[in-house]
Formats: structure tokens, C-alpha cells, sequence
């Protein structure tokens, strides 16, 4: 029999919640079996942050005046990075940062969530700062191991020297810069800066949510019993079941590797219908490379958008000009000091 083992879901008050799911479970569609419907595309792209500026303390709801802010920075940010580049600024020099992604590449979304009216301070909601909880000791070393997203840009070879190995080849890089996985977007789910579109495709045995980022198929099963941990992957096992018209999902057995979830990490996630049409998602995740669970919630409207992965192609078909620049610059780095260096 499966075992359900509920973690402490921190998150807002219960009336308030049971008042924004209440209203739409009576509209919701529904399947022929009697559960609730919620095959469709869905848009998480939001100006809430994930994690609650420390100035805000531990309040949950922004006001009207600080949303009306958010809203500005937002528009004035938008429009700074659509601004037409210089066509006589010139290259950069010789080595030197080329700059991010312009403004066409990112969707934040136009607002913040609100539930019930309100507006929140952040995804998360526990702990009561609305901060992530401290790495432990074993999670801060597991870190310090894993390779970095983004290495310190700096002339030359400058490995060759320090004795890191960040282009060595592929399995050097993590695997987001491989474009294979993105552990943010796929368990917990959270709003990113771009690729926020969720498509759930639903049947009496299984859900399955396609992740945009990185073109991830997370399939859950219904009714099932958790795999063999022997069986583990990136994105762990997940089996769900019905509490009334909440979608309830227990996430387990991660692939336990640097930079990756570790292998006791727990997850718990509900979906919960609401007014048009969209969800009210929230989770908790339980992770011994951190001091204490975490949990938060946010909104999933629906949307007629498609998903479409427009950023990342998988093995990254851009990684081979950054390791062959890599060779450049060690043969370069070698001609100049006519020795091997550390590697």
C-alpha cells in the first residue's frame, strides 16, 4: 500500500486558500471519470520573486502602492532592454564579457500573482522570511564540488594555471549548459526568466506536464507505488493521487549528483483548480543539503500559448565554439609560456 507521508505544507492561511479553490472547482472541467480536467497550456511567467526581498521581512502581501512599483520597475526595466544598441559603440575588447541574452530572449510576465485579491510578497512562503533556508555543512561541500553554471571570465587560459578543468569537454559543464536538465523548472516548479510554459496532458492513469525549459516529459503515475531507488533519474519518481479535486504528488528517488537534487530529497506537490480556469500550485521539499524544508505556492494561469523550447537545443549544439575557443586559448597560453601548465 502506498504510503502517504505529508510534510508540513507552510503556506498561507487555510480559509484563504479554501475560498480561491472553492470558487472554481464548481466551474472546472471535468473528465468522464469525475475528476477534474486540467489538460491544457499553462503561462507561470510572474514579477513575484521566488525569494522575499529582505526588506519585507516576514510579510506575505505586497500593497497596492508596492505592487503599482513592481509594475513600474518592470515597464522601466522592459524598456531599457529594448532599447535599439549603438551601431558605432564597437566590439568589446579582446576577452571581454559580450553581455546576456537582450530583452527579447526573457519572459518574466507583465505582473505579479495574486490570490484572493492579494499580491505577493513571494513564491515561497516558508521559512517565514520567505528566504531559502541555509546549505548544512555537507551541502555547501556537495556545491563547492559540483562544476559552476559560469566560470569567472578572465585572458587567457587562466586553468592552466589554477588547475580547474571548466572546458575540458562536455561532462565538465553542468547540465544546464548542456541543455538537458533544469532541475528549477521540473520538481519543485517555479517561475523562471524565460521558456514559463507548462502544458499538462491528462489521463485516468497518468499526468504528464511538459516543462518548456529544456523540453522536459515529467510523467506521473496514478495510484502507483514508488519505483526501486535503484531506479533513480534527474527528476526522481513520481506517483500522484486524488484528495477530493486536488492533485496530490509524491517526488522521490533523485539522481544524486553535483549540482543535482540529493538522493533523500522528498518532494510534495498539490494542484488545485481555481477561478478561470487555472491552478493553484504549491509544494514542499524536504532536502538534507539544506537546514529545513522550504515550501511555497503560486498561481498557474491558463493560456492559449504553445510551448516552445527557443532557447536550448539538446547537448547544446553552441558548446562545441566554446570548447574549441578553450583550445584556442590554451595553444595561444602555451606559445606564450612555452610550458603545459597543470593540465
Amino acid at each position: 500500500m502506498k504510503t502517504r507521508i505529508f510534510a508540513i505544507i507552510a503556506l498561507l492561511p487555510f480559509a484563504m486558500v479554501l475560498s480561491t479553490v472553492a470558487s472554481g472547482q464548481d466551474e472546472f472541467p471535468r473528465t468522464p471519470a469525475g475528476k477534474p480536467d486540467f489538460s491544457g497550456n499553462y503561462d507561470i511567467a510572474s514579477l513575484t520573486p521566488f525569494q522575499r526581498p529582505a526588506s519585507y521581512g516576514e510579510r506575505l502581501f505586497l500593497t497596492p502602492q508596492e505592487v503599482e512599483a513592481m509594475r513600474d520597475r518592470a515597464l522601466s526595466a522592459r524598456a531599457e532592454g529594448a532599447r535599439p544598441s549603438d551601431p558605432e559603440s564597437g566590439a568589446p575588447a579582446a576577452g571581454g564579457n559580450i553581455g546576456s541574452y537582450n530583452d527579447f530572449w526573457f519572459d518574466f510576465g507583465t505582473d505579479g500573482f495574486s490570490i484572493d485579491g492579494k499580491f505577493r510578497t513571494s513564491v515561497l512562503t516558508s521559512p517565514a522570511d520567505g528566504r531559502m533556508p541555509a546549505r548544512t555543512a555537507a551541502g555547501r561541500a556537495k556545491l563547492a564540488r559540483a562544476p559552476r553554471f559560469a566560470w569567472p571570465e578572465s585572458e587567457g587560459a587562466w586553468w592552466l594555471e589554477t588547475g580547474d578543468t571548466p572546458y575540458d569537454g562536455p561532462e565538465n559543464m553542468v547540465l544546464g549548459v548542456r541543455c538537458i536538465y533544469q532541475p528549477g523548472a521540473s520538481v519543485a516548479i517555479r517561475p523562471l526568466p524565460y521558456n514559463n510554459l507548462k502544458t499538462i496532458v491528462q489521463t485516468d492513469d497518468y499526468v504528464m506536464i511538459m516543462i518548456e525549459w529544456m523540453h522536459w516529459a515529467r510523467v506521473i503515475r496514478l495510484d502507483s507505488e514508488h519505483k526501486s531507488a535503484e531506479l533513480s533519474s534527474l527528476d526522481g519518481d513520481s506517483i500522484g493521487w486524488w484528495e477530493r479535486d486536488t492533485l496530490v504528488v509524491e517526488t522521490i528517488n533523485f539522481l544524486d549528483e553535483p549540482f543535482q537534487p540529493n538522493a533523500e530529497r522528498r518532494v510534495i506537490e498539490r494542484f488545485s483548480p481555481i477561478n478561470a480556469g487555472g491552478l493553484l500550485y504549491s509544494f514542499t521539499v524536504e532536502d538534507p543539503d539544506y537546514e529545513a524544508p522550504y515550501s511555497g505556492e503560486l498561481v498557474w494561469p491558463k493560456t492559449d500559448q504553445r510551448s516552445y523550447e527557443y532557447a536550448c537545443h539538446e547537448g547544446n549544439y553552441a558548446m562545441a565554439s566554446t570548447l574549441q575557443g578553450a583550445r584556442v586559448r590554451e595553444r595561444e597560453w602555451r606559445e606564450e609560456n612555452g610550458a603545459e601548465g597543470n593540465q
